[in-house]
């Protein structure tokens, strides 16, 4: 599956970004391009940009978008919280803008393989850069307490309750292995009334999702990084659904 994914917000972004044709800028989540391929199309001869992601498949798609800007383009496969090295590496102490489009990418939800999707049969997984902590260990390892933790606080899942008790006592006979596995013991440990109204499955895997990637981390951290790299007059645009 090729990696597709339609940005989100994107005039408002480049407009928040107030791109200068000389500026340097941050796509610090770079994924398809699509954000990217709109500031390049605005920068001058010494316009540049630097585009992150940690996701393998988001580097390849992006590399072949933006080929034709040539050496305004750097990519950098790496989490947007680390920019404030990346950029140190290249010799970049100050850049123009940021742009950070947080969260889960609509390639890495209609990928079923990679474990993010209620919808469809997959390991369960949900890791962007696809090594480290997954989903499988989360759900299987994680006690009680964590499990509850995680759902009230990343989810706002108020039957994080119930939805524990049933990975507990599902893990107890044998492991959790899919996302349909989880998605059907989440389904059991809700009210009738709330399977009616719609999927509640979603603030789960949210849930997991966050505890998996280390998201508020990355964003507590990133957000430093970027006010700190910032010039003066320079603009963060940051988009996200949570």
């Amino acid at each position: 599956m090729g990696f597709e994914h339609k940005s989100v917000l994107l005039n408002e972004t480049i407009e928040g970004l107030n791109i200068k044709p000389d500026g340097i800028y941050v796509d610090g989540t770079l994924g398809g391009g699509g954000h990217a391929y709109e500031v390049c199309r605005r920068l001058g001869e010494k316009g540049s940009i630097i585009g992150i992601d940690q996701d393998e498949a988001a580097i390849e798609a992006a590399s072949v978008r933006l080929k034709d800007f040539g050496e305004k383009v750097t990519i950098i496969r790496s989490n947007y919280c680390d920019m404030k090295s990346k950029l140190h590496e290249l010799g970049i102490d100050k850049v123009d803008g940021i742009v950070l489009d947080l969260g889960v990418s609509s390639y890495q939800l209609d990928t079923a393989e990679r474990g993010f999707s209620y919808h469809e049969d997959a390991p369960l997984d949900m890791r962007m850069s696809k090594s480290g902590l997954s989903a499988y260990d989360v759900v299987n390892e994680y006690s009680k307490e964590q499990l509850e933790k995680i759902l009230f606080e990343y989810g706002e899942e108020k039957f994080a309750h119930g939805i524990v008790s049933g990975i507990l006592k599902a893990r107890e006979t044998a492991p959790i292995k899919t996302t349909l596995e989880l998605a059907e013991i989440v389904k059991r440990n809700v009210p009738l009334k709330v399977r009616k109204e719609k999927n509640p499955c979603k603030k789960t895997f949210q849930a997991i999702r966050i505890e998996v990637n280390g998201e508020l981390d990355e964003l507590k951290k990133g957000m430093s990084e970027a006010f700190e790299r910032l010039s003066q007059g320079g603009r963060l645009a940051i988009i996200t659904f949570h």
